[in-house]
């Protein structure tokens, strides 16, 4: 699996603990910044992750920013993402097994860095189930490309 993972100035605490998180799991990724604590857009960061993901370079992609809301939407304007806003276990596993989410948004101003690393884990080890699932999935799909 190779990841792509971006933070505004607002996650990038979490961000580098997560990259930690990827590093001990063994999965490969790629940092697409910031660099910088003083204010940035988070669009810089979240459409390029979104576009690596949707081309196919990357397998799936992490984003954060303060609250996770703005790096969401911007990645879901990217044709072919379903970038899921998450903050607790259970809906990060659950997003990837019946929404087959390729990306996934995060607050580090909502969340800590302990339950952040329990997310990516929760959703970097969870398949898509498919099944009734990937009708549903593929409704969106189908919607997207008219």
């Amino acid at each position: 699996m190779k990841v792509a993972i971006a933070s505004d100035h607002g996650g990038i605490n979490i961000r580098e603990e997560i990259k930690q998180q990827m590093e001990e799991m063994g999965i490969e990724y790629e940092d697409f910044g910031c660099e910088c604590d003083t204010s940035v857009d988070y669009p810089d960061f979240a459409l390029p992750v979104a576009e690596k993901v949707a081309a196919g370079e990357f397998d799936r992609g992490i984003l954060i920013c303060g609250t996770g809301i703005g790096m969401s939407i911007a990645a879901n304007k990217v044709k072919g993402i379903r970038c899921a806003l998450v903050h607790d276990v259970f809906s990060a596993k659950v997003t990837r097994q019946h929404n087959d989410s390729n990306i996934i948004a995060m607050g580090e101003r909502v969340i800590g860095a302990g339950l952040a690393r329990e997310i990516a884990k929760a959703w970097l080890t969870s398949d898509f189930e498919g099944g009734r699932h990937a009708n549903r999935v593929g409704k969106i799909t189908e919607y997207e490309n008219k």
